[in-house]
């Protein structure tokens, strides 16, 4: 690796190292790139340090790319970048579409329900194999997850800021709301008295007549 004055200062997430590929050091690569071998296609790409690394050759291999670093000659070395994440930065990269933006745009949005209720604010995304989804910090609790994908995210509104979300489609229902159901239904049971049916044989409440 060539060490670097500093790292971009726009840094825009381009992929992700894995494990070595065969002994002359290549590496396996998550790329975020719409064809993944255009990863090379921007020059040398850098970690979260500053060291830069030239990618020679780019080969889709099943749903990997395998790269071949200049500065990794051997399995050693390439073994050691594993989880290394790999930047370049946002100047190098082309602005054809105004309306385009990257995921570290998104990065800080608030994010509220399609009905304009709030939900919390992006914070990350990550991919953990099944597609990429993005990581939401609420104003209290823990933080949640949802997929990145039109049904569940209908609407980003880049000039107000927002993230706009479709609950259901976004597993954002709570269960608390479905408990609260299911407690009704065990209380209007309850209030039918001895002579009416039993409490487990009571339907929930819904389709009641």
């Amino acid at each position: 690796m060539i060490p670097l004055a500093k790292a971009p200062e726009n840094p825009i997430l381009l992929g992700v190292i894995g494990g070595a590929h065969g002994i002359k050091g290549e590496v396996r690569v998550k790329s975020f790139t719409e064809d993944p071998r255009d990863i090379k296609a921007y020059g040398p790409l850098f970690d979260a340090k500053g060291n830069a690394y030239t990618l020679r050759s780019a080969r889709i291999q099943k749903n990997v790319v395998v790269v071949e670093i200049a500065e990794v000659t051997d399995r050693d070395q390439a073994e050691k970048l594993n989880g290394t994440e790999l930047f370049v930065d946002r100047s190098a990269l082309p602005e054809d579409d105004p309306d385009a933006f990257y995921q570290a745009d998104l990065i800080g949005l608030d994010v509220e329900t399609v009905t304009g209720e709030a939900v919390g604010t992006v914070i990350a995304f990550h991919d953990f194999g099944a597609g990429e989804v993005i990581e939401i910090r609420p104003a209290r609790g823990a933080t949640v997850m949802i997929p990145f994908s039109e049904a569940a995210v209908p609407e980003i509104d880049m000039e107000s800021g927002v993230m706009r979300v479709e609950p259901l489609a976004a597993g954002l229902v709570s269960t608390e709301e479905d408990e609260d159901g299911v407690d009704d239904g065990d209380d209007d049971a309850a209030d039918a008295g001895s002579d009416g049916p039993d409490a487990g044989d009571a339907p929930s409440g819904k389709g009641r007549p």
